[in-house]
């Protein structure tokens, strides 16, 4: 198996290239490189992830951050909140800062670190589009770790596609939090809330 988005220093030769996105009526021109998730725009799943948010207030955190679209997009759509991005990846949370710069996002930062390693909480809110060709076990081990990292009262908002798993997530979810609701589908994908 060749590598992967997921690992701390991917190997891969650069090569950056200028991105143009919009979502939630937000524009963002961003730099993205090989070696990180969705490096040619913004995948699908994020889109409806991103879509599917009510107001955010507080303090957020956006777990596997890549790139950095979710950190822009909700900076750019809540300048009131503080948004805490952080990756595995080193060449993704470069390039998360540099496009918080190059877009004017001033109320977010991207860290390094494996799932909340380098994050400190509490959070109101954890963002997260699971990286699933981890294996179950760690994209378990983030639904926990976010649990842990959340105010009472706070909400982890995930995306993930019925084929891969999001029935058996959900019934996995509900052993962790308090109450998980589908809040969007389309495409094969579902938006859960898990309440905490």
């Amino acid at each position: 198996m060749g590598e992967h988005y997921f690992t701390r220093d991917p190997g891969a030769e650069h090569e950056e290239k200028e991105i143009l996105f919009s979502c939630r009526g937000k524009k963002c021109v961003c730099v993205t490189d090989s070696g990180v998730f969705s490096r040619d725009g913004l995948d699908e799943g994020t889109r409806l992830l991103l879509e599917s948010l009510p107001k955010l207030s507080g303090r957020v955190l956006d777990l596997g951050c890549g790139w950095g679209p979710v950190g822009l997009i909700l900076g750019r759509c809540f300048p009131d909140i503080e948004i805490v991005m952080t990756d595995i990846n080193e060449r993704a949370v470069d390039l998360a800062n540099r496009n918080l710069r190059k877009n004017d996002v001033t109320n977010a930062y991207a860290v390094q670190g494996d799932i909340t390693e380098n994050v400190a909480g509490p959070f109101d809110a954890v963002i997260l589009n699971p990286p699933i060709r981890t294996g179950k076990e760690n994209v378990y081990k983030m639904y926990d770790e976010s649990h842990a990292c959340l105010k009472d009262g706070g909400a982890l908002y995930i995306v993930i596609r019925k084929q891969q798993g999001a029935e058996s997530t959900a019934k996995h979810l509900k052993t962790v939090f308090l109450e998980v609701e589908r809040i969007e589908r389309d495409k094969g994908y579902w938006v859960l809330r898990c309440m905490k």
